[in-house]
Formats: structure tokens, C-alpha cells, sequence
């Protein structure tokens, strides 16, 4: 009997025992996570980034940190737009070096990638695979800054892994201030990594658009779709 009850009071032990490891070990998750957003937070609600107007816009300038998935539109050692990215795949990756951007259009569409439209009927699926019978549209890819032939900046979901053919997405209510604050000519520099990954980037704030749902075939296709991302009034922040 007493061999028992002192068996019974071990399991009571080891039952709490675990408990408490479960507790502080969802502790520990849960302090982890908070330490991790304050360094790179994902915003919740509406995203957004403040830009301000350069006063010298030959000064201007964009730089690319791969690591940091961050673009930092510079005048000079001035930032005017921070902003996170989503930047290419292992095996489609976003191409390093210096470059100048050129080629911008607003309403840009992809040549490579898109839908197969017959009718009502839309279809996601390549330019070189167009049946006889329909029409190719090709993927939206709005305020298009181009910095290499086929690589560009341009609206899209900015998911926290490299995601893309080598382009650099910038979320919806960002891009038309980046679209605005570069001229053809600008200089772009793209690298694994920039001091102001340290500084200005260390707490950057990235979206979740990515887990929106992705919006109607027939809509992707039309005019509608870059009608609705116009911004309405002014894009930049008055500096002080």
C-alpha cells in the first residue's frame, strides 16, 4: 500500500512537472515572437509607408538589400521611402549589381505571364501556350520601373520569402510613391546587404497582403484593376 501511494505521488509530480515546462515553454514562444516583431514586424491592418519629396531630384537615389527584403530610396544620406520587398526565387533570383532605372510604365502588363481570355471564360497560363482560339492579357504589373531588360519594381503581394522571377514587388500603397519619387535615369543599386539594413531597416514593417485572396480572373484582366490602385491626393509626407 505505501509503495503505491508513493508511486501515485510521482506521476502527480511528473503530470505537473510537464505543466509547467508546457507554460514556460509557451512563455519563451511567446517573448520570442514579441522580440522578433519589434526587430521586423508584420503590420496588421492597412500598410502604408511615408515618403517625402526630394528637394534636389538628381540626388536621388535606390538601394536593394536582398537579406533585408528593403528598399531605400536615398537623397543622399536623407531616406525619402522605406519599404519592404519581395525579391526573387534561389532558382529565379533578383539579379545584384548597379543599374539605372528606365522603361517606367504605369499599366505595365507581363509578356511572359498572364491569362488565356475566350469569351468569359479566363484563364491563368503563359503567353507561348495562348490556345488558337483566345486572346492573351497578360499579368498586371502596375507603376513598372524597369532596371534591367525583363527586371523591374512594380505592385504586387510582398510575401516574407523570396517569391518572384527575379522582379521586386512593392505592396499596393507604396509603389505609386516609389513610382513617383524615381526618374528614368535614377541610379539602383541591388546587394546582399547595406549599413542602413542596421539602422533605418532594422525595424522595417512588412505587409501580410499575401494571405488576401487572390482577386477574380475577370478582374485581373481589366482596366478596372489599375483604376482602383490609383492613389487620391497627395503621396508625399510634408517635411518638417
Amino acid at each position: 500500500m505505501y509503495r503505491f501511494q508513493i508511486f501515485s505521488l510521482s506521476n502527480t509530480e511528473l503530470k505537473a512537472n510537464k505543466k509547467f515546462r508546457a507554460f514556460y515553454i509557451r512563455l519563451a514562444l511567446i517573448v520570442l515572437n514579441l522580440f522578433i516583431a519589434s526587430c521586423n514586424s508584420f503590420e496588421q491592418g492597412s500598410y502604408n509607408c511615408l515618403a517625402y519629396e526630394p528637394k534636389n531630384r538628381n540626388a536621388v537615389s535606390v538601394k536593394v538589400s536582398l537579406s533585408n527584403s528593403a528598399i531605400y530610396v536615398m537623397e543622399g544620406e536623407k531616406p525619402l521611402l522605406v519599404t519592404a520587398t519581395c525579391i526573387g526565387r534561389q532558382d529565379t533570383p533578383t539579379p545584384i549589381g548597379t543599374y539605372e532605372a528606365f522603361n517606367k510604365l504605369p499599366r505595365k502588363r507581363s509578356n511572359t505571364y498572364g491569362f488565356h481570355v475566350s469569351g468569359n471564360d479566363v484563364r491563368p497560363g503563359k503567353r507561348i501556350d495562348t490556345p488558337s482560339k483566345s486572346k492573351y492579357v497578360g499579368y498586371p504589373m502596375p507603376c513598372w520601373v524597369e532596371f534591367k531588360a525583363g527586371y523591374g519594381f512594380h505592385t504586387g503581394y510582398v510575401h516574407p520569402v523570396p517569391r518572384t522571377h527575379g522582379c521586386l514587388r512593392i505592396h499596393k500603397n507604396v509603389a505609386p510613391k516609389f513610382f513617383a519619387l524615381v526618374d528614368e535615369g535614377t541610379p539602383i543599386k541591388i546587394a546582399e546587404s547595406f549599413p542602413e539594413d542596421k539602422t533605418i531597416g532594422k525595424k522595417i514593417r512588412r505587409p501580410k497582403d499575401y494571405t488576401d485572396p487572390d482577386p477574380k480572373n475577370s478582374y485581373m484582366v481589366s482596366d478596372k484593376y489599375f483604376d482602383d490602385l490609383e492613389l487620391k491626393g497627395s503621396l508625399f509626407e510634408r517635411d518638417s
